[in-house]
């Protein structure tokens, strides 16, 4: 008796199909590129988003580092009828007894009283500058630096001498100073002994031209009574003195005080970065998508075109299987080309834009990883489909197409 025939296996090996599904992509170079674009474009966002997103908050964290998040303010807030309070004249020595407390500058913003270059200048065309009394510990208090000349002492706070806000500076155009470079301040002229370079956590010091305690209580007015204490509590202790300060500043009603902490509106900033963050991202995922579903669309096609070469193949012994995983594999290695070049151009971006903005560039590797990831899982299953149909193509029907 003769025994059955065994069909004799498929020759295909695994190591055959790799070719096999790239020779498709290089003999239609053009579509491959187009195919792939809407993947590219969706992962290079989603890695730029992020690239940037980490770079802009490492800087930020490094800024807060350096200004420091032990500086406490304290100012007047409002009473219980909603009017305007007063801070006591106490207020800077009774802060300086609250415990954790290292350094305390008291300042008064000054009313009525204005700066400007000249004295011809009409008294209500102010620009918004204002004029705060304040002591020499200022500059060591909020660990600021000068940008041209000096700060004010002991000595020279009893005399018609002035330190100008950045932004005051500008305003008034003084660049440089000098023994002849005077400011129209409150009536008086006054020497400017310096300029300061910005402050980050105290941008109202920006907007300011600063005199001395002594020489705003004998020519401009100051009655002694504090508007901001800056204060520099010790590291550790940053939200237990915080909360002494209210009361320590003003027992009879701690309620009318109010204290915050500068670095927390730096620290907001990152927070609302990464809300905006999420939103990218969204968008860079519907890039993604859109670009799997081109794919299985350029899959689809490319199944009805090669109907020929299916049935050719399928005659000279390849499977079903081999058949799907040929076009299975050509669609992931589509998304992969497309998540390398997107991967490629988010992180060009990052970098552009980084050491544009003078930031550390950093390109998170989780990012990268899942937007790889992401870009293999929409090709396979782009694939899916069009490699099914590609394997239930009987070889007589797909020969039939010749």
């Amino acid at each position: 008796m003769t025994p059955p025939l065994t069909p004799p296996r498929s020759r295909v090996r695994p190591a055959d199909l790799v070719p096999l599904a790239t020779g498709g992509l290089r003999s239609r170079r053009l579509r491959t590129a187009l195919s792939t674009l809407g993947i590219a474009i969706g992962i290079a966002a989603i890695v730029a988003v992020l690239g940037i997103t980490r770079s802009s908050q490492s800087e930020l964290l490094t800024r807060i580092d350096r200004l420091g998040t032990n500086l406490l303010t304290v100012a007047n807030g409002t009473t219980m009828a909603g009017d305007e309070s007063e801070l006591p004249s106490t207020a800077r020595a009774g802060s300086a007894r609250a415990d954790g407390v290292q350094r305390v500058t008291a300042t008064a913003a000054l009313e009525d009283v204005h700066v400007f270059r000249t004295d011809r200048i009409p008294g209500a065309e102010s620009g918004g500058l204002e004029v705060r009394a304040t002591e020499p510990t200022l500059l060591s208090t909020l660990d600021g630096r000068m940008a041209a000349g000096v700060f004010l002492t002991d000595a020279t706070s009893r005399y018609p001498v002035v330190v100008l806000g950045y932004q005051v500076a500008a305003q008034l155009g003084i660049a440089h100073v000098g023994p002849a470079t005077r400011v129209w301040l409150g009536g008086h002229w006054f020497t400017v002994a310096g300029v300061l370079l910005p402050l980050e956590l105290a941008p109202e010091i920006d907007r300011a031209a600063l005199v001395g305690v002594p020489v705003a209580a004998g020519h401009l007015g100051y009655d002694g009574h504090p508007t901001r204490l800056y204060i520099r509590a010790g590291t550790g202790h940053v939200a237990q003195t915080a909360g002494l300060l209210a009361r320590a500043v003003n027992p009879e009603a701690p309620e009318t005080v109010t204290v915050s902490r500068p670095s927390d509106a730096l620290t907001s900033r990152a927070l609302v970065a990464d809300s905006g963050t999420s939103l990218l991202l969204g968008l860079g995922a519907v890039a993604v998508l859109v670009g799997g579903i081109g794919i299985a669309n350029v899959m689809v096609i490319s199944v009805l075109e090669r109907r020929t070469e299916i049935g050719l193949r399928r005659a000279l012994g390849a499977t079903r299987r081999h058949i799907a995983v040929q076009f299975l594999l050509e669609s992931l290695l589509l998304a992969c080309l497309g998540g390398v070049t997107g991967i490629t151009l988010g992180a060009l971006i990052t970098y552009a834009t980084a050491l544009d903005r003078h930031w550390q560039p950093i390109i998170p590797l989780a990012g990268v990883a899942a937007g790889l990831a992401a870009a293999l899982v929409i090709g396979a299953l782009a694939g899916l489909y069009p490699a099914a149909r590609a394997a239930r193509l009987a070889p007589t029907d797909a020969l039939r197409a010749v």
